[in-house]
């Protein structure tokens, strides 16, 4: 863990400079500035042509690495450019890394894309099932809420992973799944050996919850 005074000359150097001076590996996005943007006028320009001469469905992406740097940056540093052009327009992002193994399309691709997918995974554990909520005073408590929720977390994750793969509700967020899906009513019916669930006859998506319900595995007693 980086000490306070650590932490202050990572501020004043920049965060890849004081991975660097610790032997850290980084790759991490980096504002767009007119020294960077010099680089790839060319690449964005000649990109946007070719998109425009035969347009197609999905966005043009292509890539550019070089080394340049900030004035405040000690050294020049790797910076990778990604340049995609769709209907929208061009968009253009940078990232900057000291990895040397791979080319620019897999480490943004592969590396850095990944990192932020793991990100959306944690927001949809914390925001769409609501895992920060540990107002319990005790830790144990605490600790237990938690694993209910990573439990929750795996079994909406199982639910959409069983969802048909061209259908909308297989990209769905947990809290669309659980709002439009999940959530409706019904009428429970305890007997001595089961408890029956009976869904309403107009459920919305009826056919794709019975489909999904179909392909979870079913718990044999």
């Amino acid at each position: 863990m980086a000490t306070q005074r650590q932490k202050t000359s990572c501020k004043e150097r920049g965060v890849h400079t004081w991975c660097r001076a610790n032997g850290l590996d980084y790759i991490l996005g980096v504002a767009p500035t007119t020294t960077l943007r010099r680089h790839i006028e060319g690449l964005e320009a000649s990109t946007k042509a070719r998109f425009e001469a035969a347009p197609q469905k999905d966005k043009l992406r292509r890539f550019k690495e070089f080394f340049d740097g900030a004035a405040s940056w000690s050294r020049v540093e790797r910076i990778i450019a990604r340049v995609e052009v769709g209907a929208e327009g061009p968009d253009t992002r940078f990232i900057v890394t000291n990895l040397k193994t791979r080319n620019a399309r897999v480490l943004y691709e592969d590396v850095y894309c990944r990192r932020g997918q793991a990100e959306n995974h944690i927001k949809s554990w914390k925001t769409h099932l609501a895992a920060d909520r540990t107002s319990c005073t005790k830790a144990p408590a605490n600790q237990f809420r938690l694993f209910l929720h990573a439990g929750a977390y795996w079994i909406m994750w199982g639910l959409r992973a069983s969802m048909p793969r061209r259908s909308m509700w297989r990209v769905a967020q947990f809290d669309t799944l659980r709002l439009r899906l999940i959530k409706v009513a019904a009428r429970i019916v305890e007997m001595k050996t089961m408890i029956r669930v009976h869904l309403p006859t107009a459920c919305p998506a009826q056919d794709i919850l019975r489909l999904v319900l179909g392909r979870i595995p079913r718990l044999v007693t």
